[in-house]
């Protein structure tokens, strides 16, 4: 008996060793349950498609809309669609790459619509191994954090230099993500090959950045600036007689 996703709840996977039913548990968290309910959201998918044929690039520049080829500069292709609004940069071996799209779903319809370009150039274009290279998803924790404390006691992990960049790098073993984290609690999550990677991720760095969450000090107001605040607002002070 398989598990079912239940929403977080402890439900059986199946029978154990010992026959058993019900004595395997195994639980199913939902994205956000462990993290105060944010989940990070997927803001690029870039992804690279093998056309299995070698490409004229100057044909395809010639025929195709919403194309630019100059090969002083790159030597790619790039041509763009709006729906899904995506970039691709197609190579003259064959090799296509795809961004820009927000789910994998949405890059995979839109390598095969690049593919379909090419196919109408005249060329014997096909859609084969499709691959995610690369996903970047952010969020915010709604917390300032304490950078500079985060980067001394995770010092194997992290990379803080504020002089050249605002936000610590963060780099992930497991799964392999690197993490922008910024004092304001933005996080920037890249690098992963699978949306559950980001997922993961962000689950393992939760609890790290509530530890080192900057607590919000209220500044004393000064007396002096009190007793000028009441004195605009309620007009002259009275005045006490001289003993």
């Amino acid at each position: 008996m398989a598990a079912e996703q239940t929403g977080g709840e402890i439900v059986p996977a199946g029978p154990s060793e010992g026959g058993e039913p019900g004595s395997d548990l195994q639980v199913v968290v939902a994205p956000g349950q462990r993290t105060n309910g944010i989940v990070p959201t997927i803001q690029n998918v870039v992804a690279t498609v093998q056309m299995g044929c070698k490409l004229d690039l100057r044909s395809i520049v010639r025929q195709a809309r919403n194309a630019e080829y100059n090969p002083r500069r790159f030597a790619a292709v790039i041509m763009r669609i709006r729906e899904p609004k995506t970039t691709a940069l197609m190579f003259a071996s064959g090799k296509m790459v795809c961004t820009g799209a927000k789910s994998e779903a949405m890059s995979q319809l839109a390598a095969k619509k690049y593919v379909r370009v090419v196919q109408k150039c005249g060329m014997p274009a096909e859609f084969k191994e499709f691959k995610v290279q690369n996903m970047v998803g952010s969020c915010d924790v709604q917390f300032p954090i304490r950078l500079e404390v985060l980067a001394h006691s995770h010092s194997v992990f992290c990379s803080y230099e504020p002089e050249i960049f605002p936000g610590l790098i963060y780099k992930m073993k497991q799964p392999k993500v690197v993490l922008l984290v910024f004092v304001s609690g933005k996080i920037v999550l890249t690098g992963a090959k699978s949306r559950q990677d980001i997922y993961q991720a962000f689950e393992n760095i939760y609890p790290v950045l509530q530890e080192f969450r900057k607590s919000e000090i209220l500044t004393p107001i000064p007396v002096e600036a009190r007793v000028g605040n009441s004195s605009a607002q309620g007009g002259a002070q009275p005045q006490l007689p001289a003993p």
